[in-house]
């Protein structure tokens, strides 16, 4: 606690466990969005560097309850059952990562979100775009290549994830174990890229583990919501979610 004291204020403190309850509850909900809510709402309080610090172990454990929540025989199912989005997604990650020096990270954020905040939106008024079973195996790749070539430039890559699942109409719990899964994978790269960037050091972990207690009970009581909700309210929520990440894709893409 003293260690946390030194990086900030006890009301500082106070609101960083309330955003970690909040980005737990909705992820809990629909999946995802944790990232989001946290580094909008730490950064407001705190310096980048520190929310995105303090993110990193909240978001990895969360994603291993939520691709593990009905056991690893059903996360192993998820991953036979869309490997060739996960595979194109990781190649094409790999390669973008390499062109972040040379690409502008403000565009692909306008040219993500955009799109996504337009898919939301219309969706909301009760238009569903429908992949059918025949055109999946096509698509599954290229969605999966674009999401992570996303990925890789600007480190989102949950939006287009949640818009192909929700065109596919997947149940709503191995759509939100799906997401654990893919996002599960990209946390753990996460950690490892920021325990040698410097992020994550002996000075900032302490405030990752204490964001964690919040974060897990926020998570709790969003997949108690979850498991209340119908097919159909579960898509209305996780457009809504949609809406507000793609607006929040479109403010970076314009601010910087």
């Amino acid at each position: 606690m003293d260690t946390l004291l030194t990086l900030m204020s006890p009301n500082a403190l106070m609101l960083a466990f309330g955003v970690a309850l909040l980005a737990g509850m909705v992820k809990g909900v629909v999946g995802f969005a944790m990232p989001t809510v946290l580094i909008s709402g730490l950064s407001s309080f705190v310096s980048p560097e520190l929310a995105l610090a303090g993110l990193i172990l909240p978001t990895l454990l969360t994603n291993g309850w939520q691709a593990l929540r009905q056991g690893y025989k059903a996360a192993l199912g998820s991953i036979r059952r869309f490997h060739r989005f996960m595979l194109a997604g990781l190649v094409a990650l790999l390669i973008s990562a390499q062109l972040v020096p040379y690409l502008s990270i403000q565009v692909m954020l306008l040219l993500i979100g955009v799109p996504v905040a337009l898919f939301a939106a219309v969706g909301l008024t009760g238009w569903q775009w429908q992949i059918a079973q025949g055109q999946r195996r096509g698509l599954e790749p290229a969605i999966g290549a674009f999401a992570g070539f996303i990925g890789g430039l600007s480190g989102v890559w949950g939006p287009p994830t949640v818009v192909y699942l929700t065109a596919l109409d997947t149940p709503k719990q191995e759509h939100v174990r799906v997401q654990g899964v893919i996002y599960g994978i990209g946390a753990v790269a996460l950690f490892g890229a920021h325990l040698a960037s410097g992020v994550v050091r002996a000075e900032t972990l302490p405030f990752s583990l204490a964001l964690i207690p919040p974060a897990l009970l926020g998570m709790w009581l969003g997949l108690k919501v979850h498991d209340r909700i119908d097919q159909a309210a579960f898509r209305k929520a996780t457009q809504a979610v949609l809406l507000i990440a793609g607006l929040n894709l479109v403010r970076r893409g314009l601010m910087g």
